[in-house]
């Protein structure tokens, strides 16, 4: 036991000190078993499909799919130790219709950054002509004698 302690304390050491050697060794490994795990399931879903057994075959395979992400996962994890993502910092990008972006300096104050604010309220070009004005162009027509149920309304008594 304490010879696998110091065994995992120098390999701790090791990718402390930057070495990854040991860490992508692991993660090939893995990857391959679980590429032998998904050729052993999904040979298995053959050999019951064969056999007319529907849920083993189903089973099998599900376990095969699981087996081929789980290796893809790991090989994308192996890629990314290999090569790893350069950070990028983005001050701004408008890609979305409603977003907000706050590219202030950190310390202002909420009734600062508040009266910087745009006054947006939503119109509808297509039904007023400017904010809060109807485009009505005129009177109410008089009821059709079609249909004396549906007549207009007389002046109606508020109080």
């Amino acid at each position: 036991m304490n010879e696998i302690h110091r065994h995992i304390e120098q390999q701790a050491l090791s990718v402390n000190g930057g070495s990854m050697d040991r860490v992508e060794a692991m993660l090939v490994a893995q990857a391959h078993t679980l590429d032998v795990i998904f050729n052993m399931m999904a040979q298995r879903a053959a050999n019951n499909l064969g056999s007319g057994y529907l849920e083993a075959t189903e089973a099998y395979l599900r376990l095969a799919l699981k087996a081929q992400s789980q290796s893809r996962a790991t090989l994308q994890t192996l890629s990314d130790v290999k090569n790893p993502r350069s950070a990028t910092f983005i001050k701004q990008a408008n890609i979305a219709e409603q977003q907000q972006v706050n590219n202030g300096p950190v310390g202002v104050s909420a009734d600062i950054a508040r009266t910087r604010e745009k006054d947006i309220t939503p119109t509808n070009e297509l039904l007023e002509a400017s904010h809060g004005e109807r485009m009505d162009f005129g009177a109410p027509a008089a009821a059709s004698g079609a249909d004396p149920v549906m007549a207009t309304l007389g002046a109606v008594d508020g109080a």
